[in-house]
C-alpha cells in the first residue's frame, strides 16, 4: 500500500527525489566506502517523517521490536542480511541465545520475537530464548495467537559465559533495550559476541549523541549530492538538568525551544513554507514513545498540567527524565485513508530488509504516532521493482521507497559512528 501525500507543497521533496535518483551510483559507492570504515549494528529501525518539503529521521532504534509487522514477501531479504552479518561476526556460529524484553504478556511483542527467531533459524542457527526475569526459574511455554509456542528459560551464568541449561551459544542477541539498567549477568562476557553491545542500551545511550553523529553524516551526504542538509536533518538542542516535577531547568528548556523554533522559522521563510514551526521534547534516553511532547511555543512548558508533568518525568522501566532533546518537529503529510502515517524502515547489518507504516487514527500530523491506538500497514518494499530514474518525480512508489531506504541508512551509519564513539573499551584505550 502506498499512502498519498496530502500537501501541494512537495516541490522541494520531488527535487530531492530527483537528485537522489540521479546520484544513485555515487550514493551506493559512498555507502560502500563508509561501511569499510564503520561497522553497522546487527539490526536497526529508523522512524522517518515525510513533510512533503522535508524527509528526516526522528528516531533510531537499536533494539527493533516489530519484525512481525514486516510483510512476508521481504523475509528472504532479512534472512540473507542475517547470513551476511553472521558470516562476518562468527562464521562457524551454531547456537544463538535471544534475550527478549521482560514484558512476556505483550502478545504483539512476542510475535516479533518469534519472527526474529524464524529469520535467524533460516540463517542457519539453533535459537533458544533466555529471560532476564528472575522470577522464572524453569522453562515457561507461551502460546501465541498464530499457534506458535515460545519457550522462555532462565539464564545460566558461568564465570566467562552465558547460556541456558544444555545450551552454550556462540552469540547472544539482545532484543531488550536495557532501559532498566545493565544486569550483572550480561557483564564481562569476553568469550561470546553480544549483539548489539551493552552500550547500545538506554542505560548508556543518549539521543543527543546519536543526532550529533547524524548531523555530521547528513552534512557529508548533503555535500556529495548537493542538497541543503536541512532537507534530511532535523534541528535539535540538548538540555540537561530538567526536572518536570520540581519545575527546575524550565528556563533553559524554554530558551532551547525558542532557539530551535527560530531556526526552523528561518528555513520555512527560505522555502516559502506556510506551516507553523513546532518542536518535540523527548527524553534523552528511552523509547516506546514515552517522555515525548509536542510544543509550538516556549511558553507551553510553564503551563504544563500536573498530569502532563508526570508523563514527562519518567519513561520505560521507570527511568527518570533529567536530560531532554528539543527536536525540530517534522510534519507527516502521509495518509492511509484518513489516518496519519509515518514510515519505519528495518535494517539488518547494512541492508534495508523492509518496513511498515505506523498509522494512527486519532493523532494529528504534528504529533507522535508511537502511542496507544497505533496500528501497522506493511510498507511497499514488496514492490520489488528497481527505482525508475526516468519516471516523473513523485509518480513511482519504488522511487519514494528508495529515498526512504537512503535516509534510513544515513541513520544506521550515524548509529555506527555513535557506537564507536561511546564504546567503553575504545574510550579506555
Amino acid at each position: 500500500m502506498v499512502p498519498h501525500l496530502v500537501t501541494a507543497l512537495n516541490g522541494p521533496l520531488l527535487d530531492l527525489e530527483r537528485k537522489i535518483l540521479d546520484a544513485t551510483p555515487a550514493i551506493e559507492r559512498w555507502f560502500r566506502l563508509e561501511w569499510q570504515e564503520h561497522t553497522p549494528p546487527f539490526y536497526c529501525s529508523v522512524d522517518l517523517r515525510n513533510a512533503g518539503f522535508k524527509l528526516a529521521p526522528v528516531d533510531t532504534n537499536l533494539f527493533p521490536g516489530a519484525f512481525n509487522n514486516l510483510p512476508q514477501e521481504v523475509l528472504p531479504l532479512a534472512v540473507q542480511a542475517a547470513m551476511a552479518s553472521i558470516e562476518k561476526i562468527c562464521p562457524d556460529a551454531k547456537n544463538l541465545l535471544v534475550i527478549p524484553e521482560r514484558h512476556t504478556r505483550n502478545a504483539f511483542y512476542l510475535e516479533n520475537v518469534a519472527r526474529l527467531a524464524a529469520i535467524m533459524r533460516q540463517a542457519g542457527l539453533n535459537v533458544r530464548f533466555g529471560t532476564l526475569d528472575e522470577s522464572i526459574v524453569g522453562p515457561v511455554t507461551i502460546a501465541l495467537s498464530d499457534g506458535q509456542k515460545l519457550v522462555l528459560e532462565p539464564l545460566e551464568r558461568t564465570p566467562r559465559r552465558l547460556g541456558l541449561k544444555n545450551f552454550d551459544p556462540c552469540s547472544i542477541l539482545l532484543n531488550n533495550d536495557l532501559s532498566g539498567g545493565i544486569p550483572p549477568v550480561l557483564e564481562n562476557l569476553h568469550e561470546q559476541y553480544l549483539l548489539p553491545p551493552l552500550h547500545a542500551g538506554w542505560a548508556v545511550r543518549r539521543k543527543s549523541t546519536h543526532f550529533s553523529c547524524y548531523d555530521d553524516v547528513a552534512k557529508k551526504f548533503a555535500k556529495m549530492v548537493e542538497i541543503d542538509p536541512w532537507m534530511i536533518n532535523p534541528y535539535f538542542a540538548h538540555v540537561e538538568g530538567v526536572d518536570f516535577q520540581e519545575r527546575t531547568g524550565e528556563e533553559a528548556l524554554a530558551d532551547a525551544i525558542d532557539g530551535v523554533l527560530k531556526k526552523i522559522a528561518r528555513k520555512y521563510r527560505e522555502y516559502g513554507i506556510s506551516e507553523k514551526p513546532y518542536v518535540v521534547i523527548k527524553s534523552d534516553a528511552g523509547t516506546y514513545g514515552m517522555g515525548v511532547m509536542t510544543v509550538h511555543d516556549a511558553s507551553e512548558v510553564a503551563a504544563l498540567t500536573k498530569r502532563e508533568r508526570a508523563k514527562m518525568a519518567t519513561t520505560k522501566d521507570g527511568l527518570e527524565v533529567h536530560d531532554v532533546i528539543v527536536q525540530e518537529g517534522v510534519y507527516t503529510f502521509e495518509r492511509i485513508g484518513e489516518e496519519v502515517a509515518e514510515p519505519v524502515v528495518y535494517m539488518i547489518d547494512r541492508y534495508v530488509v523492509g518496513g511498515f507504516y505506523r498509522v494512527h487514527g486519532s493523532r494529528e500530523r504534528d504529533q507522535n504516532l508511537n502511542a496507544p491506538g497505533m496500528h501497522f500497514v506493511p510498507l511497499g518494499f514488496e514492490h520489488t521493482a528497481l527505482p525508475d530514474a526516468h519516471a516523473k518525480p513523485g509518480a513511482a512508489p519504488p522511487n519514494r521507497f528508495y529515498m526512504y531506504g537512503v535516509v534510513a541508512r544515513l541513520g544506521l551509519l550515524a548509529a555506527s559512528v555513535e557506537l564507536e564513539k561511546t564504546d567503553p573499551e575504545a574510550i579506555q584505550v
